[in-house]
């Protein structure tokens, strides 16, 4: 490896590790957590001077992995053989440090864990929420998850059981142990996103890049834990074996088509909105070159076997099908940078204004992006070229996902990798989507930095830490904007020697 790699490496496990010490201090913990009684963590939390320090250390490292990010693709973005692992090697060094931070930017973790206890108590989490716990709200879950029906899958269910009945009532230990199945799913990302890359033509380090060493993904799926990590990750493993089934014959073209539906089953099975590859899925499995009589065969086979396999995961469970049309129900609302959010918001305001609940815009707009998109995925289905199936299931994907008014930020990495395996977000005759994916992904460091702090009550400080924590962020884009002509050239050129 080269200096100038091993330099930036170090620059962005630097940032990492800026991030590990500021989680200490506005990390989310349970309110028994034995780190609330080491001194460094007591006044990192409780005192106004050390929160201060805990948001800038946390914000600043957030900017310098991100910095770091644009430097390594400046020095790998000519596209040789020896890229590849210098990418690799970055993501799995800057992302270990957050095996040990305190969770950030979301504490859904936390209710993962007391979902993991109401399978362990007898309940179904479809039917009942976590508020039916003892000590549920001492365990760091929101109070938005009180009442509400889990959106996981009954797979994940069995995980989080599993990983609550070895960590008892260490929440800690429980921590630990989700975020190392969310490795196994970041594990899989970093190697089937350039197996992808090279199938669909395009360059693996560059794919590996836009997503296995993205600062947004690092904390996402390590940091956050969020269980998308297992999903995403089973989803790509999958989409691997159909596209090399659909390229191969005899024996291997079962065993391997058979393994994509396992896989993407098992995905579903932890969150169900990649249910929507499974159509695409049987396409790949059929071949570049099928017939329309094969490609209806392959999807009454992959229909078949995929849907035994759900309701078989149900039935184990003890919940039948009901899991299915729970989660079809689930995920209402809006944040602000969803597009249809935008679209709506002059007429969300009015109704406000004239007294009622915007909520129903939001519903309303969201139903509609729904049927949208299922229209969208019928039409990918069975209209364009079937040797650019996996392009066609990549926009499918995401018009499910861009055409909801609620799009957390971890929900674009569920499309990311699919993006990044087709080239279309570095090719260099079009810069815009890298412009856009660097954008994106610094407006959602900056904003979980800022937005989810763990900030004691009395000390009265949210609104400023949060202020706070912008002006960092405001001071990083600048230095890395206007003072680095090679992190600028990066978003802004599209040539590989621009300096």
């Amino acid at each position: 490896m080269k200096p100038q790699a091993r330099a930036v490496i170090g620059y962005g496990l630097a940032g990492s590790l800026l991030i590990l010490i500021g989680s200490l201090g506005v990390g989310w913990l349970v309110a028994d957590s034995p780190l609330t009684r080491w001194g460094l963590v007591i006044w990192l939390r409780s005192e106004l001077a050390g929160v201060a320090l805990a948001v800038i250390t946390l914000t600043a490292g957030c900017w310098i992995l991100f910095h770091a990010w644009l430097l390594l693709r400046y020095l790998t973005r000519s596209a040789d053989a020896a890229a590849l692992p210098v990418v690799t090697r970055a993501a799995i060094i800057w992302s270990a440090p957050q095996l040990l931070a305190v969770p950030i930017f979301s504490r859904d973790l936390f209710a993962y864990l007391n979902q993991g206890r109401l399978v362990l108590a007898g309940e179904d989490p479809y039917t009942t929420g976590v508020s039916t716990l003892a000590n549920w709200f001492q365990r760091g879950t929101d109070i938005g998850w009180a009442e509400d029906a889990t959106p996981y899958g009954p797979l994940f269910l069995w995980l989080a059981a599993g990983v609550m009945r070895v960590a008892g009532d260490s929440a800690e230990v429980a921590v630990l142990l989700f975020r190392l199945l969310c490795v196994m799913g970041v594990v899989l990302v970093l190697i089937f996103v350039p197996k992808l890359a090279e199938q669909m033509g395009t360059d693996p380090a560059s794919a590996q890049w836009v997503t296995g060493a993205n600062p947004l993904l690092i904390i996402s799926f390590i940091s956050s834990a969020h269980n998308d990590a297992l999903m995403v990750g089973l989803a790509l493993a999958g989409t691997w074996c159909a596209v090399r089934a659909g390229r191969s014959s005899g024996g291997v073209h079962w065993l391997l088509g058979v393994a994509a539906l396992g896989l993407v089953v098992a995905s579903i099975g932890t969150k169900l909105i990649t249910l929507v590859m499974l159509p695409f899925i049987g396409l790949l499995w059929a071949g570049s070159r099928a017939s329309w009589p094969r490609r209806f065969t392959y999807w009454t086979l992959t229909a078949g076997l995929a849907g035994g396999a759900l309701v078989g995961i149900g039935a184990i469970g003890g919940y039948g099908l009901g899991w299915v049309s729970v989660l079809v129900g689930a995920g209402s609302g809006a944040t602000f940078w969803a597009p249809l959010a935008i679209l709506v918001a002059p007429l969300a305001g009015l109704w406000l204004l004239l007294g009622q609940s915007p909520d129903i815009v939001f519903d309303t707009v969201g139903t509609l992006g729904r049927i949208g998109s299922i229209i969208v995925v019928l039409w990918l289905m069975f209209r364009g070229r079937q040797d650019r199936v996996f392009h066609r299931m990549t926009w499918a994907f995401a018009a499910v996902v861009l055409l909801s008014p609620l799009i957390q930020p971890w929900y674009l990495l569920w499309i990311l990798p699919l993006f990044a395996a087709t080239g279309f977000l570095t090719e260099t005759n079009r810069q815009w989507p890298l412009v856009l994916i660097t954008g994106v992904t610094g407006f959602f460091l900056a904003f979980g930095a800022a937005d989810q702090l763990s900030v004691h009550q009395f000390l009265e400080a949210d609104l400023t830490m949060m202020l706070l924590s912008l002006a960092v962020s405001v001071v990083g884009v600048t230095l890395i904007l206007f003072s680095d002509a090679r992190a600028r050239s990066v978003v802004l050129s599209g040539d590989p020697a621009a300096s």
